[in-house]
């Protein structure tokens, strides 16, 4: 099949891959420009750009497609499709008309669960058992065109952002694989959404990341795996920002006020929640390197009766 691609992270490059490895015809590539990124803000190509380039396929990176000009190149391209993954920029209704068989996504969530920019995250936070992939004919809302195909996966209890995104991006390339097969044919049953199972997986805001020690001890633990690899849970010690990558709820370890240090020992440092317990196994400083909490230790002397807070304030004594 003759397609257009649009995407621009590593998911969206795990599918054109994919497409590739099929043998359909890419006719263009659409992504987002390239931008600042990182510690320096150098300027840095997304990864559908470099691995386009790699193949040698036509590429655009343009601001918006509301452009006519815009419009008028992707027309003249006959194409019979369009893929869509974490492209980034909204489709305008002109652009859904102009392949033969309109434009599909890859979405991360059993549609209609999690429209939205967030979706891995937020079914971890929520502590749903299950997400998976949706292929989607895409219309003029957010996420809520008819669903072409859905497959499955379990979200297991040791699952962050990062496994759960590089799980999802391979059953998303085999999805839409999957799914232009079917499409050629005509074996894709196209179902609406049930408008009552809706939810929006908004974008998540870097203040969410802070742990409120008031939670369960399983709340935090998603909390944690949540926002591993970006930006990183994190809490106060001291008055410096300490980073926690890795934890896990244990129990009968002592018991304790909502914040404080119970334990210390080789397995790690034992916090008191708001109900339950949270081994933290990996931790970073402003400036160092994720240390496995023993590590952290031999240069951190940390004590039991001491306090993490979720405000920036001396937390080493509490009433």
């Amino acid at each position: 099949m003759r397609i257009i691609f649009a995407g621009t992270p590593t998911f969206a490059a795990t599918a054109l891959d994919a497409l590739i490895r099929a043998d359909h015809e890419i006719v263009l590539v659409l992504t987002q420009p390239d931008r600042p990124a990182g510690r320096g803000m150098k300027t840095v190509a997304s990864t559908v750009k470099l691995l386009a380039q790699q193949q040698d396929l036509a590429l655009l990176q343009p601001l918006t497609l509301k452009a006519a000009e815009i419009q008028a190149q992707l027309l003249a391209l006959n194409a019979d499709a369009m893929v869509v993954a974490a492209y980034g920029l909204i489709l305008p209704e002109a652009v859904l008309k102009i392949p033969r068989l309109g434009c599909l996504n890859i979405h991360a969530s059993l549609l209609p669960r999690w429209r939205g920019a967030a979706p891995i995250q937020r079914a971890i936070l929520a502590d749903d058992h299950e997400t998976g992939i949706t292929i989607m004919q895409m219309d003029a809302g957010l996420d809520t065109g008819a669903i072409l195909l859905k497959h499955s996966l379990a979200i297991t209890p040791d699952d962050t952002t990062q496994s759960l995104h590089d799980k999802l991006g391979l059953l998303g390339a085999q999805s839409i694989v999957e799914a232009l097969v079917l499409l050629q044919q005509g074996k894709l049953v196209s179902t609406a959404q049930d408008e009552m199972l809706a939810c929006y997986a908004a974008k998540i805001k870097k203040t969410e990341a802070e742990i409120d020690w008031r939670q369960s001890a399983g709340q935090i633990d998603r909390v944690v795996r949540t926002f591993n690899p970006n930006p990183g849970a994190y809490t106060y010690f001291r008055d410096v920002v300490l980073k926690i990558w890795q934890a896990k709820v244990v129990a009968g370890r002592g018991i304790g006020k909502p914040g404080e240090i119970v334990v210390v020992d080789r397995e790690g440092i034992t916090v008191a929640c708001g109900s339950g317990m949270l081994l933290i196994e990996i931790v970073q400083k402003p400036g160092g390197k994720k240390l496995s909490s023993a590590d952290f230790l031999v240069g951190n002397s940390l004590q039991p009766g001491e306090y993490l807070s979720a405000v920036n304030h001396s937390t080493s004594k509490h009433d």
